[in-house]
């Protein structure tokens, strides 16, 4: 999500926007009209590219006139961006080699502690923060809204210079780049410009230093969380890709955004972005990500910000790990102190020192009687007393939290209790107010409200208590992170797994907080901020990690190891809960929480070829969609296509129909690798309700006497009841040293 600069980021700005339908988006187009569009083309056999230049030129030949190319795609896509109008396209779909052309779209965006949280600082071999032989070499490409380059947390110092793979340019002048910083370009201005990616949002300057950001200490926002920010992989190297500004992220520049970071030698892609559900031959993400996993390159994306909904997810295509958000065990607590002598916990960064101890008036914004007046929206406060007042204000409402502060502020209230909906539950945020505040949960927000209705003279004050480590529950998931099942293919399980995305403190362009708190010095700020779009650069980190200590495994390798290797449990040993402290969902949590120092050794993993992508799309769409993903005419008559069931995917999900006359089995087949010492066994243990499902594995027992070494098995699974709905459970190979965890998801529809 984009990111003002005077204030923490808004959830009501993470909902990610609806999308036209395609059909409608061209309907609306006049034949005159300029539009970019998103055109794919295919050479003939006979036609070779020596050069990109040469690609470039025959392009162009598609093209009215000189000047209307945006961007021209070289490694991930088959064509090109330009400005047309309807009926000129109408002309281009006739020319030799056009395969279809889609109208431009525009997407939204979606530390201190979470390193230590993520138990990266922990004394293990080849841990984060001592072993400097690792990590070393690998690249993440961030595609965002730029980065500020003066950071401290971009430093170069104590880094190698990039790999000689390297191809990419830094477009920021003077000694902005460095070791760290080694690469930088803005393709929200076109294809052929070199202007600098500038951070004007602060967005990409939080989720770059999170993936990759170097050690910085110091750090701290309006003096909490203090201490030595670091992110997920200090010692990988950055490439910037500015493509997303304050109007949100073009399709046309995403794609060129990743087509430049393939080419430029990037090992990781990063983004914090996305939109809603959409076929993979028409979506510019699922295209671009596919050619570069095709390419060797691990993708990390965001799940969206849409939750708790089902049904909500972003960037479910199988090839990209798609990451969805959960909490720590931080908090920077603000309690909630009623005239009645009840007390509740909630969260504020801004903690100000000479806040008044005394107890006072206390209101509910809703007493207005205007409609929607609860949420604390510009005029809504007009006519109700609150000068000198804690204002309670609710959440939502499409009112950004802390611009509610500022309207409380304007109109003289002395302070806001920010309290939750029934569909936040139990989950609060810490953001840096404009005024004394706190964010308080439902429940505590119901008894403050029937607090206030039970007495004439309601009163309340708010006391601070700084930054609190081992907050409980902790992970778990966030309200707003977007959930399954997966509307593209229910037989890919999504989102794959869960990181840290609650309140994550980070690098920052722009001083945070009220007019009044000063600043630190230019170049040292940081803000605290949520959102899949924290969560995301934190997997990215992890996957460069991975990517250094195993070089040669695959992105499908990296996202399996990742997959069977997260925890299940939060740090109490309770299952992760949801929002609402209920057990999470698989299409809450994906495969769990990442637990990096696991996900290094996973003992097996799941691999997949780019040509098992191919047939797996055979088996959705036609020749001439396949061959808009795949860059190259598909003919899928002649191979063997894989449903999705049965693509070898770390997780299982099967559909079966909810009201069957018989229970006929489904047979989900997989291979694993080992990369484990050998000799070793597996033995499999199924968790399932088995009173529910019936899960049988065959064989039950894997011998690996080689390294590398294939074996493959199958799952039958089988219901034993009627009219069921959902029912989840899990297959794990166990050896004496790993447990390899695969989630099974039982969808009855």
């Amino acid at each position: 999500m984009l990111k003002s600069k005077s204030s923490a980021m808004e959830l009501s700005r993470l909902s990610l926007l609806p999308f036209l339908l395609l059909a409608a988006v061209a309907s609306s187009v006049t034949g005159d009209e300029l539009r970019t569009f998103i055109v794919h083309v295919h050479p003939q056999e006979s036609l070779a590219f020596e050069t990109a230049e040469d690609r470039t030129a025959w392009y162009v030949q598609f093209l009215p006139e000189d000047g209307r190319l945006r961007h021209a795609y070289h490694h991930v896509a088959s064509g090109f961006a330009a400005r047309l109008t309807q009926r000129e396209l109408d002309e281009i779909s006739a020319m030799p080699g056009f395969v279809s052309a889609i109208p431009d779209q525009t997407y939204t965006l979606q530390t201190t502690h979470t390193p230590q949280f993520l138990g990266l600082n922990a004394p293990l071999p080849g841990a984060w923060t001592n072993d400097t032989s690792l990590r070393s070499g690998v690249i993440v490409g961030m595609l965002d809204t730029g980065v500020f380059p003066h950071h401290a947390s971009f430093s170069g110092r104590g880094m190698p210079p990039p790999p000689a793979k390297w191809k990419g340019h830094c477009y920021f002048n003077g000694t902005a780049c460095n070791n760290k910083l080694i690469g930088a370009r803005d393709f929200t201005t076109g294809n052929n410009t070199a202007a600098p990616p500038v951070d004007d949002e602060g967005h990409g300057t939080h989720t770059a230093s999170t993936a990759a950001g170097a050690v910085a200490p110091g750090a701290q926002v309006l003096g909490q969380a203090a201490g030595a920010a670091s992110g997920v992989a200090p010692r990988a190297h950055l490439a910037v890709y500015k493509v997303c500004d304050e109007t949100g992220c073009s399709g046309a520049d995403i794609l060129a955004g990743i087509d430049a970071a393939v080419g430029d030698g990037c090992d990781v892609i990063s983004m914090s972005l996305g939109g809603p559900s959409r076929p993979f031959y028409i979506d510019p993400i699922a295209i671009g990500t596919f050619g570069a996993v095709e390419k060797g390159v691990f993708v990390s994306m965001a799940a969206g910000n849409s939750g708790p909904e089902s049904s909500t997810l972003s960037n479910e295509a199988p090839w990209m790990l798609t990451v969805a958000v959960s909490t720590m065990d931080r908090s920077i607590r603000a309690t909630v102190r009623l005239g009645n002598g009840l007390y509740f916990h909630g969260q504020s960064t801004y903690q100000p020192t000479d806040s008044a101890p005394a107890f006072l008036p206390l209101v509910y914004a809703g007493a207005s009687g205007k409609p929607f007046a609860q949420f604390c929206d510009s005029g809504d406060l007009d006519g109700l007393d609150i000068r000198g007042k804690i204002v309670v204000c609710e959440l939502g409402g499409e009112v950004p939290r802390v611009f509610k502060g500022q309207v409380v502020q304007k109109a003289g209230g002395a302070g806001m209790i920010l309290v939750n909906q029934y569909p936040q539950g139990y989950d609060t945020l810490a953001d840096a107010h404009v005024l004394p505040a706190s964010h308080v949960d439902y429940a505590a927000g119901s008894a403050i409200k029937l607090y206030i209705n039970s007495t004439t003279s309601p009163t309340a004050r708010i006391i601070f208590h700084g930054t609190v480590l081992g907050a409980s529950p902790a992970p778990s998931i966030v309200f707003f992170s977007s959930r399954g099942p997966n509307q593209q293919d229910a037989g890919i399980l999504k989102p794959d797994v869960t990181g840290p995305g609650v309140n994550v403190l980070a690098a920052w362009p722009f001083p945070v907080g009220p007019p009044s708190s000063s600043p630190p010095l230019p170049g040292t700020t940081y803000n605290i901020i949520s959102g899949t779009s924290m969560s995301t650069p934190h997997l990215s980190g992890v996957a460069a990690f991975i990517k250094s200590k195993h070089p040669d495994w695959s992105p499908a390798a990296i996202k399996s190891a990742i997959m069977t290797t997260a925890d299940v449990d939060d740090r109490s040993g309770t299952p992760l809960l949801d929002e609402q402290h209920s057990v999470a969902s698989f299409f809450a949590t994906g495969a769990g929480h990442v637990n990096p120092a696991k996900a290094t050794t996973p003992g097996l993993v799941y691999d997949i070829a780019p040509s098992d992508y191919i047939s797996y799309l055979c088996d959705k769409y036609t020749n001439q969609q396949v061959s808009v993903i795949a860059r190259r005419p598909v003919n899928c008559s002649a191979m063997v296509t894989i449903p999705g069931r049965l693509l070898n995917y770390p997780s299982i999900s099967v559909t079966f129909p909810a009201a069957m006359n018989s229970t006929m089995p489904v047979i989900v087949r997989r291979t694993v690798k080992n990369v484990d010492e050998v000799p070793t066994s597996y033995y499999a243990a199924v968790d399932m309700q088995e009173s529910l499902v019936s899960v049988v594995v065959y064989p039950d027992r894997l011998d690996f006497t080689q390294p590398n070494q294939e074996k493959s098995f199958r799952v039958i699974v089988w219901p034993k009841q009627r009219n069921l709905r959902l029912v989840q459970g899990a297959l794990r190979w166990v050896s004496d040293t790993h447990s390899v965890r695969s989630p099974i998801s039982v969808t009855f529809a």
